[in-house]
């Protein structure tokens, strides 16, 4: 069997920061907004978000599927946040916004206005120190708790196994029900299926995808 390791290597785009900071696209500052996001959409419209949305496949193509929806898609790295950038510049999707935004920081920018979280291969933080930092940790999932409008909704999706056991012990133990899992998403065939970057290729090395979507009222 061979091993096969990733390291994720943040390549620094000059002008990035520039050019995020000068697009209508993108949200500098959440906190300038927090109660008032559906003012920033042409209809008010139920919210979905994806915390961690890497160069903005997944939340682009949702956005673009699914216009009854509006759309935010979150990053913290501006030369990341630049390729999702770009896809939104050559679509105009008008709902979709970009934010730039830790998310550590998430239960800051939003205030009872989102109805839907997607986490798709989050950073798995291996080491046990570190677990606090995992968007599905218990941390976290006290701070969607004031996100949420109503009935709070998670959708995950990762490579990774171990991360993907530690949330479904995280979720359930804080209450959260599950309502559809899958151990391998492409052998189930879920109807709607948009792929992030990373997903296309680890599936294309073979790895399963596990994808679960939990709820809580």
């Amino acid at each position: 069997m061979v091993l096969v390791i990733f390291v994720m290597r943040l390549k620094k785009i000059p002008g990035a920061l520039e050019r995020v900071e000068a697009s209508s696209y993108v949200i500098k500052d959440g906190k300038k907004h927090v109660g008032h996001y559906q003012s920033l959409f042409p209809k008010k419209q139920p919210i979905h978000i994806e915390i961690g949305m890497g160069k903005g496949k997944f939340i682009v193509e949702m956005a673009e599927r699914h216009p009854e929806i509006n759309y935010i898609g979150i990053e913290k790295y501006d030369s990341v946040l630049m390729r999702a950038l770009e896809k939104q510049e050559e679509k105009q999707l008008p709902n979709l916004i970009l934010m730039r935004q830790d998310a550590g920081e998430i239960d800051e920018v939003f205030d009872h206005e989102i109805d839907r979280i997607y986490l798709n291969f989050s950073d798995p933080w291996p080491k046990k120190r570190h677990a606090k930092r995992r968007l599905s940790s218990p941390d976290f999932l006290k701070e969607y708790d004031s996100i949420f409008r109503e009935k709070k909704e998670i959708i995950m999706k990762t490579d990774n196994r171990k991360l993907f056991e530690y949330s479904i012990l995280s979720m359930t133990e804080y209450g959260y029900h599950i309502r559809e899992i899958s151990l391998d998403l492409y052998q189930d065939q879920k109807e709607e299926h948009v792929q992030t970057e990373y997903e296309i290729k680890f599936h294309n090395l073979g790895y399963p995808i596990y994808w679960m979507c939990v709820d809580k009222d």
